[in-house]
């Protein structure tokens, strides 16, 4: 027989897991985008003055 309270311990485990790699993915993105833009700038969007 199965336990339920275990059975939600697993759960919460493989949510929590799926949603480390859905921030993970995220980060990529954003840094991915954040590339992508600095070199379609060529470079100069850090140049402040």
């Amino acid at each position: 027989m199965s336990d339920p309270f275990r059975e939600g311990e697993d759960f919460a485990k493989a949510r929590r897991g799926r949603n480390i790699a859905l921030a993970l993915g995220l980060v990529v993105f954003v840094i991915l985008v954040f590339v992508v833009t600095v070199i379609r700038m060529g470079g100069h969007v850090f140049d402040a003055y």
